[in-house]
Parts: structure tokens; C-alpha cells; sequence
């Protein structure tokens, strides 16, 4: 009989249930999530770009690390992202306070801004592959009201730059350039064709049906 290769383990370093129906959409489930809580301060004059591929490979080196020595986690792949949203050089924030998430849609208002989201795979060889996405977008005039309305809907907490365009912020989107995917917080194309090029076999779920 033909050997069958053992099956592929994926491992999600982040605890964003946005991310993990992103990877279902294109039919892939983490055999396990591992939040990685780390300092996310940006370091002085640092750009979003550097910031974003910064954070994605320290969380993927701290996942590997926390996995060291795990039989469960041998061979395993696994995947860390970490999403930015800037104006110019300035950093938005993943506020957790109304005045926070009030001051940056505040900014955005009539604005273009851009999202980076750095992907990182560390193989089961524990070597890292890395990708920054970058996507435009441009933000309507907000009202007073838009942004009252908005912050009362909760949608906001935690979300770089304070919105989530997959919820009603989608309707404050006035033109948008590259990946959608990568402003809910996970680049589709980029992030299949990452595993793909190391030996993930991100196809035999779609076989399966």
C-alpha cells in the first residue's frame, strides 16, 4: 500500500476570530489559536509598513517558542499577521476608550489612509517567510453624527484605526485600492499563496467539498 503523508497542522497565532473565518472562508481551520500578547508599541519614528512586518514576525518567533519541546506542534505551520492602520507616518490605534476611537475617525473623516497587514509562516523547518500587503482607502465625510452613532454600536473596540470594514463601517468606504481582505485583517491571495509556496496543501480541503 502507498504510504499517506502524515496530515498538515496549522497553527493560528492570533485569537481573532476575524482571521479564523477568514482561513474558513478559503477552507482552512487552525488546529489551534495562540494569541500572542505582546508589546505593540511602535518604536520611535518607526513607519506603519515596519511596524506591521516587525509585529508579525515577533509573534510568529514567540508562537515557535512557545511551542518548543510540544510533540502535538512538530511539523506544524504556523501563521501570525498583525494589521495597521496609518495616516501618512501616523499610527492609528487599536483603542479600547470612546475618546480614542472618536479622535481617529475623527481623522479619517474625508481621508485617504492605508492598511497594512504583515503576514508571517514559520515553516516546520523554523524558518520565517514574511509579506506586507499594503491596501488604500478613502473615507466619506463623517458627520458628527456618523461618529456618534457609531461609536454607540461598539464595532470599534479593538479595531486598528477604530472601524471594522466588515460591518457598518463598510458604508463609510468611498474608494478602496488592493485587498479588501487584508482591511478585515488577513490577505486572502497573499496569505494562501504564502502557504502554497512552502508545501501547504491548502487544496485538499477544497477537494474534500
Amino acid at each position: 500500500m502507498p504510504k499517506t503523508s502524515p496530515p498538515q497542522t496549522l497553527i493560528l497565532a492570533s485569537g481573532s476570530p476575524r482571521r479564523v473565518e477568514l482561513l474558513a472562508q478559503v477552507g482552512l481551520t487552525p488546529a489551534r489559536l495562540m494569541p500572542m500578547d505582546l508589546d505593540e508599541t511602535p518604536k520611535r519614528a518607526e513607519h506603519p509598513r515596519s511596524l506591521a512586518w516587525r509585529l508579525s514576525g515577533d509573534k510568529a518567533r514567540a508562537a515557535l517558542k512557545a511551542l518548543k519541546g510540544d510533540p502535538d506542534a512538530a511539523g506544524a505551520y504556523v501563521l501570525a499577521a498583525d494589521t495597521v492602520v496609518a495616516v501618512g507616518r501616523r499610527i492609528l490605534p487599536k483603542p479600547e476608550r470612546a475618546a480614542d476611537a472618536s479622535a481617529a475617525l475623527t481623522l479619517l473623516s474625508g481621508r485617504g489612509h492605508r492598511v497594512y497587514t504583515g503576514i508571517c509562516l514559520a515553516t516546520p523547518d523554523g524558518s520565517l517567510r514574511q509579506k506586507i500587503v499594503e491596501t488604500k482607502l478613502r473615507f466619506k465625510r463623517l458627520s458628527p453624527l456618523d461618529i456618534e452613532s457609531y461609536l454607540a454600536s461598539g464595532e470599534w473596540r479593538g479595531k486598528a484605526g477604530a472601524y471594522a470594514i466588515q460591518g457598518i463601517a463598510g458604508s463609510f468606504v468611498v474608494k478602496l485600492s488592493g485587498s479588501y481582505t487584508n482591511v478585515v485583517g488577513l490577505p486572502l491571495t497573499e496569505t494562501v499563496n504564502l502557504l502554497l509556496g512552502e508545501g501547504f496543501k491548502v487544496h485538499d480541503a477544497w477537494l474534500e467539498g
